[in-house]
Protein backbone atom coordinates (compact mmCIF):
# COMPACT_ATOMS: atom_id res chain seq x y z
CA UNK A 1 0.00 0.00 0.00
CA UNK A 2 2.68 2.37 1.04
CA UNK A 3 4.48 1.99 -2.73
CA UNK A 4 1.18 2.61 -4.44
CA UNK A 5 0.81 6.19 -2.08
CA UNK A 6 4.27 7.21 -3.37
CA UNK A 7 3.91 5.80 -7.00
CA UNK A 8 0.60 8.40 -6.74
CA UNK A 9 2.29 11.21 -5.24
CA UNK A 10 5.20 10.86 -7.64
CA UNK A 11 2.49 11.14 -10.51
CA UNK A 12 0.49 14.35 -9.11
CA UNK A 13 4.04 15.98 -8.76
CA UNK A 14 4.95 15.04 -12.41
CA UNK A 15 1.40 16.49 -13.73
CA UNK A 16 2.66 19.89 -14.09
CA UNK A 17 -0.84 21.39 -15.55
CA UNK A 18 -0.96 22.67 -11.89
CA UNK A 19 1.84 25.09 -12.19
CA UNK A 20 0.69 27.64 -14.74
CA UNK A 21 -2.49 28.38 -12.65
CA UNK A 22 -0.50 28.44 -9.52
CA UNK A 23 1.78 31.35 -10.05
CA UNK A 24 -0.81 33.01 -12.08
CA UNK A 25 -2.71 33.66 -8.86
CA UNK A 26 0.12 33.94 -6.88
CA UNK A 27 1.29 37.26 -9.00
CA UNK A 28 -2.86 38.82 -8.80
CA UNK A 29 -2.55 38.16 -5.31
CA UNK A 30 1.08 39.84 -5.02
CA UNK A 31 0.17 42.52 -7.34
CA UNK A 32 -3.62 43.41 -5.14
CA UNK A 33 -1.34 43.28 -2.06
CA UNK A 34 0.55 46.32 -3.04
CA UNK A 35 -1.96 48.27 -4.67
CA UNK A 36 -3.57 48.58 -1.41
CA UNK A 37 -0.25 49.06 0.32
CA UNK A 38 1.00 51.93 -2.44
CA UNK A 39 -2.45 52.76 -3.38
CA UNK A 40 -1.76 52.63 -7.21
CA UNK A 41 -4.76 52.91 -8.36
CA UNK A 42 -6.42 55.80 -6.53
CA UNK A 43 -7.52 57.75 -9.36
CA UNK A 44 -6.41 61.59 -9.38
CA UNK A 45 -9.77 61.75 -10.88
CA UNK A 46 -12.53 61.78 -8.05
CA UNK A 47 -15.49 61.85 -10.37
CA UNK A 48 -14.37 58.90 -12.71
CA UNK A 49 -12.70 56.10 -11.33
CA UNK A 50 -12.01 54.60 -14.63
CA UNK A 51 -10.26 57.82 -16.04
CA UNK A 52 -6.71 56.44 -15.15
CA UNK A 53 -7.39 53.95 -18.05
CA UNK A 54 -6.90 56.85 -21.09
CA UNK A 55 -6.06 59.81 -22.14
CA UNK A 56 -8.88 61.87 -23.35
CA UNK A 57 -8.55 63.14 -26.70
CA UNK A 58 -8.76 66.86 -25.81
CA UNK A 59 -5.77 66.61 -24.38
CA UNK A 60 -4.40 64.67 -27.42
CA UNK A 61 -4.97 67.62 -29.25
CA UNK A 62 -2.90 69.88 -27.71
CA UNK A 63 -0.08 66.91 -27.34
CA UNK A 64 2.48 69.57 -26.81
CA UNK A 65 2.56 69.39 -23.34
CA UNK A 66 3.71 65.43 -23.03
CA UNK A 67 7.24 66.57 -24.98
CA UNK A 68 10.12 68.38 -23.47
CA UNK A 69 10.78 70.95 -25.70
CA UNK A 70 7.45 72.41 -24.59
CA UNK A 71 8.28 72.49 -21.02
CA UNK A 72 11.22 74.18 -22.00
CA UNK A 73 10.01 76.82 -24.51
CA UNK A 74 7.28 77.47 -21.33
CA UNK A 75 10.44 77.91 -19.11
CA UNK A 76 11.94 80.46 -21.00
CA UNK A 77 8.53 82.50 -21.84
CA UNK A 78 8.93 85.89 -19.79
CA UNK A 79 6.28 86.20 -17.27
CA UNK A 80 3.68 89.01 -17.60
CA UNK A 81 4.87 90.88 -14.79
CA UNK A 82 8.25 91.16 -17.13
CA UNK A 83 6.42 92.89 -19.70
CA UNK A 84 5.64 95.61 -17.16
CA UNK A 85 8.69 96.44 -16.96
CA UNK A 86 10.92 98.69 -18.83
CA UNK A 87 12.71 97.28 -21.61
CA UNK A 88 16.71 96.29 -21.37
CA UNK A 89 18.31 95.87 -24.17
CA UNK A 90 21.50 94.06 -25.06
CA UNK A 91 24.41 95.07 -27.06
CA UNK A 92 27.23 93.11 -28.95
CA UNK A 93 30.48 95.94 -30.26
CA UNK A 94 32.55 94.66 -32.18
CA UNK A 95 35.94 95.82 -33.94
CA UNK A 96 39.46 94.77 -35.16
CA UNK A 97 42.64 96.22 -35.12
CA UNK A 98 42.88 99.92 -34.08
CA UNK A 99 39.22 100.15 -32.85
CA UNK A 100 39.71 99.84 -29.01
CA UNK A 101 39.18 103.87 -28.86
CA UNK A 102 36.33 103.93 -31.21
CA UNK A 103 34.49 100.86 -29.34
CA UNK A 104 34.38 103.03 -26.30
CA UNK A 105 33.10 105.95 -27.46
CA UNK A 106 30.20 104.17 -29.27
CA UNK A 107 29.96 102.46 -25.46
CA UNK A 108 29.53 105.88 -23.64
CA UNK A 109 27.24 107.07 -26.37
CA UNK A 110 24.88 103.96 -25.79
CA UNK A 111 24.90 103.10 -22.41
CA UNK A 112 22.26 103.17 -19.86
CA UNK A 113 22.56 101.16 -16.33
CA UNK A 114 19.33 98.91 -17.67
CA UNK A 115 21.37 97.57 -20.39
CA UNK A 116 23.94 94.40 -20.81
CA UNK A 117 27.17 95.17 -23.14
CA UNK A 118 29.82 92.49 -24.61
CA UNK A 119 32.74 93.88 -25.96
CA UNK A 120 34.83 91.68 -28.47
CA UNK A 121 37.77 92.59 -30.72
CA UNK A 122 38.78 90.41 -33.21
CA UNK A 123 42.05 87.87 -33.04
CA UNK A 124 43.60 90.63 -35.87
CA UNK A 125 44.32 92.85 -33.06
CA UNK A 126 47.03 92.49 -30.75
CA UNK A 127 46.74 91.78 -27.43
CA UNK A 128 48.52 95.18 -26.16
CA UNK A 129 44.81 96.85 -27.89
CA UNK A 130 42.98 93.75 -25.84
CA UNK A 131 44.55 94.38 -22.25
CA UNK A 132 43.88 98.41 -23.33
CA UNK A 133 40.67 97.87 -23.77
CA UNK A 134 39.52 95.87 -21.06
CA UNK A 135 41.69 97.89 -18.53
CA UNK A 136 39.55 101.29 -19.80
CA UNK A 137 36.11 98.83 -18.56
CA UNK A 138 37.60 98.09 -15.57
CA UNK A 139 38.65 101.35 -13.95
CA UNK A 140 35.74 103.22 -14.97
CA UNK A 141 33.86 103.57 -11.88
CA UNK A 142 30.31 103.34 -13.12
CA UNK A 143 31.06 100.16 -15.43
CA UNK A 144 32.87 98.51 -12.33
CA UNK A 145 29.74 99.25 -9.87
CA UNK A 146 27.01 98.16 -12.40
CA UNK A 147 29.03 95.32 -14.07
CA UNK A 148 27.09 95.03 -16.90
CA UNK A 149 30.03 95.58 -19.31
CA UNK A 150 32.05 92.59 -20.45
CA UNK A 151 35.17 92.23 -22.74
CA UNK A 152 35.46 89.08 -24.34
CA UNK A 153 39.40 87.62 -23.08
CA UNK A 154 39.33 84.71 -25.38
CA UNK A 155 38.86 86.51 -29.08
CA UNK A 156 37.53 85.20 -32.24
CA UNK A 157 38.82 85.14 -35.97
CA UNK A 158 36.03 87.37 -37.47
CA UNK A 159 36.08 86.96 -41.74
CA UNK A 160 34.49 89.63 -43.38
CA UNK A 161 31.45 88.20 -45.24
CA UNK A 162 32.16 84.50 -43.69
CA UNK A 163 30.50 82.61 -41.11
CA UNK A 164 32.67 83.77 -38.29
CA UNK A 165 30.98 86.60 -37.77
CA UNK A 166 28.14 84.64 -36.87
CA UNK A 167 29.91 82.07 -34.81
CA UNK A 168 30.64 85.44 -32.89
CA UNK A 169 27.69 86.83 -32.40
CA UNK A 170 25.87 83.82 -31.51
CA UNK A 171 29.14 82.98 -28.41
CA UNK A 172 28.28 86.47 -27.42
CA UNK A 173 24.62 85.98 -27.27
CA UNK A 174 24.88 82.51 -25.20
CA UNK A 175 27.21 84.41 -22.75
CA UNK A 176 24.35 87.10 -22.16
CA UNK A 177 21.67 84.39 -21.95
CA UNK A 178 24.56 82.31 -19.53
CA UNK A 179 25.58 85.54 -17.50
CA UNK A 180 22.48 87.42 -16.88
CA UNK A 181 18.95 86.85 -19.12
CA UNK A 182 17.32 89.71 -17.80
CA UNK A 183 17.00 91.59 -21.35
CA UNK A 184 14.78 91.57 -24.04
CA UNK A 185 16.35 92.57 -27.52
CA UNK A 186 19.52 92.09 -28.60
CA UNK A 187 21.44 94.43 -31.22
CA UNK A 188 24.76 94.24 -32.91
CA UNK A 189 26.63 97.11 -33.66
CA UNK A 190 30.54 97.39 -34.79
CA UNK A 191 33.20 100.10 -33.92
CA UNK A 192 31.67 102.01 -37.24
CA UNK A 193 27.84 102.54 -36.09
CA UNK A 194 26.86 105.42 -33.88
CA UNK A 195 23.60 106.20 -32.47
CA UNK A 196 21.04 108.73 -33.84
CA UNK A 197 18.93 109.12 -30.38
CA UNK A 198 20.17 108.46 -26.78
CA UNK A 199 18.76 105.33 -24.71
CA UNK A 200 16.39 107.28 -22.99
CA UNK A 201 14.74 108.02 -26.13
CA UNK A 202 14.92 104.15 -27.34
CA UNK A 203 13.61 102.86 -23.75
CA UNK A 204 10.94 105.02 -24.36
CA UNK A 205 9.57 104.50 -27.05
CA UNK A 206 10.04 100.67 -27.07
CA UNK A 207 8.68 100.46 -23.62
CA UNK A 208 4.94 100.23 -25.13
CA UNK A 209 6.28 97.46 -28.14
CA UNK A 210 5.37 94.08 -27.74
CA UNK A 211 9.15 92.40 -26.43
CA UNK A 212 8.63 89.42 -28.90
CA UNK A 213 9.52 91.91 -32.51
CA UNK A 214 12.64 91.32 -34.34
CA UNK A 215 13.67 93.97 -36.89
CA UNK A 216 15.74 92.41 -39.75
CA UNK A 217 15.70 93.95 -43.06
CA UNK A 218 15.15 91.17 -45.28
CA UNK A 219 14.11 89.36 -49.06
CA UNK A 220 13.89 86.44 -50.26
CA UNK A 221 16.53 85.20 -52.41
CA UNK A 222 15.70 85.21 -56.40
CA UNK A 223 16.60 85.13 -59.54
CA UNK A 224 20.32 85.50 -60.14
CA UNK A 225 21.50 85.47 -56.41
CA UNK A 226 20.44 81.63 -56.43
CA UNK A 227 23.29 81.05 -58.41
CA UNK A 228 25.69 83.94 -57.51
CA UNK A 229 25.60 82.55 -53.98
CA UNK A 230 23.27 79.86 -53.17
CA UNK A 231 25.10 76.96 -55.58
CA UNK A 232 28.72 77.93 -55.35
CA UNK A 233 30.50 76.52 -51.96
CA UNK A 234 32.36 79.09 -50.66
CA UNK A 235 35.51 78.35 -47.52
CA UNK A 236 35.93 80.55 -44.67
CA UNK A 237 39.69 80.63 -43.43
CA UNK A 238 39.16 81.72 -40.46
CA UNK A 239 37.43 78.13 -39.72
CA UNK A 240 40.34 76.59 -39.93
CA UNK A 241 43.39 78.70 -39.54
CA UNK A 242 44.60 81.05 -36.82
CA UNK A 243 45.70 84.23 -39.52
CA UNK A 244 42.78 86.29 -41.66
CA UNK A 245 42.32 85.54 -45.33
CA UNK A 246 39.54 86.22 -47.10
CA UNK A 247 36.70 84.13 -48.53
CA UNK A 248 37.37 82.16 -52.13
CA UNK A 249 35.34 80.06 -53.89
CA UNK A 250 35.83 76.42 -54.67
CA UNK A 251 35.11 74.99 -57.79
CA UNK A 252 32.29 72.66 -56.82
CA UNK A 253 28.58 73.50 -56.60
CA UNK A 254 25.66 72.42 -54.58
CA UNK A 255 22.02 72.06 -54.98
CA UNK A 256 19.45 74.15 -53.66
CA UNK A 257 17.53 73.85 -50.26
CA UNK A 258 14.08 72.17 -50.63
CA UNK A 259 12.98 71.88 -46.90
CA UNK A 260 13.05 75.76 -46.66
CA UNK A 261 13.54 79.01 -48.65
CA UNK A 262 16.17 80.91 -48.15
CA UNK A 263 16.74 85.23 -47.60
CA UNK A 264 19.08 88.15 -47.47
CA UNK A 265 19.22 91.73 -45.79
CA UNK A 266 21.26 93.99 -43.54
CA UNK A 267 23.79 92.26 -41.00
CA UNK A 268 22.49 94.94 -38.48
CA UNK A 269 19.64 93.49 -36.41
CA UNK A 270 17.78 94.23 -33.38
CA UNK A 271 16.13 90.58 -32.02
CA UNK A 272 14.03 89.36 -29.63
CA UNK A 273 15.41 87.47 -26.40
CA UNK A 274 12.81 84.77 -27.16
CA UNK A 275 13.77 84.29 -31.14
CA UNK A 276 17.55 84.25 -29.91
CA UNK A 277 17.05 81.50 -27.14
CA UNK A 278 15.41 78.93 -29.95
CA UNK A 279 18.60 79.95 -32.11
CA UNK A 280 21.22 79.02 -28.85
CA UNK A 281 19.22 76.80 -27.04
CA UNK A 282 18.44 74.69 -29.29
CA UNK A 283 15.46 72.86 -28.81
CA UNK A 284 14.64 72.80 -32.27
CA UNK A 285 16.74 71.05 -34.82
CA UNK A 286 16.40 73.78 -37.68
CA UNK A 287 18.03 76.78 -36.69
CA UNK A 288 21.24 74.14 -36.63
CA UNK A 289 20.53 72.94 -39.57
CA UNK A 290 20.46 76.54 -41.36
CA UNK A 291 23.80 77.39 -39.64
CA UNK A 292 25.68 74.19 -41.01
CA UNK A 293 24.13 75.26 -44.31
CA UNK A 294 25.41 79.16 -44.54
CA UNK A 295 29.01 77.90 -42.95
CA UNK A 296 29.64 77.36 -47.28
CA UNK A 297 27.36 80.54 -48.35
CA UNK A 298 29.01 84.50 -48.98
CA UNK A 299 27.58 86.82 -46.84
CA UNK A 300 26.62 84.24 -44.28
CA UNK A 301 25.90 87.36 -41.63
CA UNK A 302 23.28 88.46 -44.20
CA UNK A 303 20.98 85.40 -44.16
CA UNK A 304 21.26 83.12 -41.41
CA UNK A 305 19.46 85.02 -39.16
CA UNK A 306 16.91 85.53 -41.88
CA UNK A 307 16.50 82.37 -43.00
CA UNK A 308 15.88 80.82 -39.66
CA UNK A 309 13.66 83.63 -38.50
CA UNK A 310 11.52 83.43 -42.19
CA UNK A 311 11.62 79.74 -42.24
CA UNK A 312 10.11 79.46 -38.44
CA UNK A 313 6.07 79.90 -37.76
CA UNK A 314 6.68 80.42 -34.70
CA UNK A 315 8.35 83.78 -35.63
CA UNK A 316 7.45 84.68 -38.73
CA UNK A 317 4.76 86.99 -37.71
CA UNK A 318 7.08 89.05 -35.39
CA UNK A 319 9.24 90.31 -38.71
CA UNK A 320 9.63 93.90 -38.63
CA UNK A 321 11.40 94.85 -42.48
CA UNK A 322 13.89 97.14 -41.17
CA UNK A 323 17.28 97.12 -39.42
CA UNK A 324 16.80 100.67 -37.83
CA UNK A 325 19.65 101.77 -39.25
CA UNK A 326 21.06 104.92 -41.84
CA UNK A 327 23.00 103.50 -44.66
CA UNK A 328 23.71 105.18 -47.83
CA UNK A 329 24.54 102.74 -50.32
CA UNK A 330 26.91 103.34 -53.40
CA UNK A 331 24.86 102.90 -56.70
CA UNK A 332 25.15 100.67 -59.12
CA UNK A 333 25.59 97.73 -57.60
CA UNK A 334 24.35 98.67 -54.23
CA UNK A 335 27.27 96.53 -52.33
CA UNK A 336 29.55 98.66 -50.27
CA UNK A 337 27.81 101.60 -47.79
CA UNK A 338 29.41 105.35 -48.41
CA UNK A 339 31.02 107.05 -45.40
CA UNK A 340 29.07 109.75 -43.66
CA UNK A 341 30.13 112.86 -43.27
CA UNK A 342 28.31 116.16 -41.88
CA UNK A 343 26.86 116.75 -45.32
CA UNK A 344 24.63 113.78 -44.81
CA UNK A 345 23.74 114.34 -41.04
CA UNK A 346 20.38 116.07 -42.29
CA UNK A 347 19.49 113.34 -44.28
CA UNK A 348 20.40 110.95 -41.17
CA UNK A 349 18.50 112.85 -38.77
CA UNK A 350 14.98 112.45 -41.43
CA UNK A 351 15.70 109.28 -41.26
CA UNK A 352 14.20 108.28 -37.71
CA UNK A 353 16.53 105.35 -37.58
CA UNK A 354 18.45 104.60 -34.21
CA UNK A 355 21.85 104.20 -35.37
CA UNK A 356 23.81 104.92 -38.56
CA UNK A 357 27.41 103.68 -40.56
CA UNK A 358 29.61 103.87 -41.74
CA UNK A 359 31.83 106.43 -40.07
CA UNK A 360 35.19 107.12 -40.98
CA UNK A 361 37.47 107.04 -37.18
CA UNK A 362 36.87 110.38 -35.12
CA UNK A 363 34.62 111.97 -38.27
CA UNK A 364 33.45 115.60 -37.22
CA UNK A 365 30.20 114.27 -37.94
CA UNK A 366 30.36 112.11 -34.83
CA UNK A 367 30.79 115.30 -32.96
CA UNK A 368 27.57 117.21 -34.00
CA UNK A 369 25.90 113.99 -33.60
CA UNK A 370 27.06 113.91 -30.31
CA UNK A 371 26.13 118.02 -29.65
CA UNK A 372 22.46 118.42 -31.69
CA UNK A 373 21.87 114.69 -31.02
CA UNK A 374 22.72 113.33 -28.39
CA UNK A 375 23.86 116.05 -25.52
CA UNK A 376 26.80 114.14 -25.27
CA UNK A 377 29.67 116.02 -23.69
CA UNK A 378 33.33 114.54 -25.34
CA UNK A 379 34.43 111.63 -23.56
CA UNK A 380 31.42 111.33 -21.24
CA UNK A 381 28.46 109.22 -21.11
CA UNK A 382 25.29 110.40 -23.13
CA UNK A 383 23.11 112.01 -20.25
CA UNK A 384 19.61 110.68 -19.16
CA UNK A 385 16.83 110.92 -16.59
CA UNK A 386 19.19 108.34 -14.63
CA UNK A 387 22.22 110.98 -14.77
CA UNK A 388 21.38 112.79 -11.23
CA UNK A 389 24.98 114.66 -10.22
CA UNK A 390 26.15 118.22 -11.11
CA UNK A 391 27.47 119.09 -14.36
CA UNK A 392 29.47 122.45 -12.58
CA UNK A 393 32.92 122.39 -14.12
CA UNK A 394 32.36 119.79 -16.70
CA UNK A 395 31.97 117.01 -14.29
CA UNK A 396 29.97 114.24 -15.81
CA UNK A 397 26.37 114.54 -14.03
CA UNK A 398 26.36 110.56 -14.61
CA UNK A 399 28.73 109.87 -12.06
CA UNK A 400 25.95 110.02 -9.19
CA UNK A 401 22.96 107.40 -10.95
CA UNK A 402 19.71 108.14 -10.04
CA UNK A 403 16.75 105.92 -10.81
CA UNK A 404 17.18 104.02 -14.38
CA UNK A 405 13.48 103.10 -15.19
CA UNK A 406 12.81 107.03 -15.53
CA UNK A 407 13.40 107.97 -19.18
CA UNK A 408 13.79 112.05 -19.91
CA UNK A 409 12.83 111.10 -23.87
CA UNK A 410 13.86 114.36 -26.17
CA UNK A 411 13.16 115.18 -30.16
CA UNK A 412 14.81 111.67 -30.87
CA UNK A 413 11.74 109.60 -29.15
CA UNK A 414 9.53 111.54 -31.83
CA UNK A 415 11.22 110.81 -34.44
CA UNK A 416 11.59 107.28 -33.86
CA UNK A 417 7.93 107.35 -32.83
CA UNK A 418 6.77 108.25 -36.31
CA UNK A 419 9.65 105.67 -38.10
CA UNK A 420 7.77 102.94 -35.78
CA UNK A 421 4.54 103.93 -36.49
CA UNK A 422 5.28 103.61 -40.42
CA UNK A 423 7.30 99.92 -40.09
CA UNK A 424 4.32 98.81 -37.78
CA UNK A 425 1.42 99.20 -40.20
CA UNK A 426 -0.60 97.19 -41.78
CA UNK A 427 0.71 97.14 -45.10
CA UNK A 428 4.44 96.86 -43.96
CA UNK A 429 4.12 94.52 -40.96
CA UNK A 430 1.60 91.78 -41.75
CA UNK A 431 3.85 88.87 -42.45
CA UNK A 432 6.38 90.15 -44.05
CA UNK A 433 8.52 87.11 -44.82
CA UNK A 434 5.67 85.87 -46.85
CA UNK A 435 4.80 89.13 -48.57
CA UNK A 436 6.08 90.67 -51.39
CA UNK A 437 9.69 92.41 -51.43
CA UNK A 438 9.34 95.81 -49.79
CA UNK A 439 12.14 98.35 -51.02
CA UNK A 440 14.91 98.77 -48.02
CA UNK A 441 13.90 102.10 -46.70
CA UNK A 442 17.59 102.82 -46.21
CA UNK A 443 18.76 105.84 -48.57
CA UNK A 444 20.51 105.05 -52.02
CA UNK A 445 22.78 107.98 -53.06
CA UNK A 446 23.83 108.15 -56.88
Amino acid sequence: MRKNANLHAVRAFSDRKWILPFFASLLVSVTLFLAAVFGIFSSPYAGDPLSFDFISSARMEDSSEYYVESDLKRSLDPSDDSRLEPPRIAYLISGTKGDAQRMRRTLQAVYHPRNQYIMHLDLEAPPRERIELATLIKIDPTFRKLENVRVMAKSNLVTYKGPTMIASTLQAVAILLKENADWDWFINLSASDYPLVTQDDLLHVFYNLSRDLNFIEHTEIVGWKLNHRARPIFIDPGLYLSKKFDIFKTSQSRSLPTSFKLFTGSAWVMLSRSFLEFCVLGWDNFPRIVLMYFTNFISSPESYFHTVICNTEEFQTTVVNHDLHYIAWDNPPKQHPHYLTIKDFNNTVKSGAIFARKFAKDDPVLDKIDQELLGRPEGQFVPGAWCVGSSDGGADPCSLRGDDSVFRPGPGAERLQELLQKLLSEDRYNNSCSSPSIEPTNVTVH
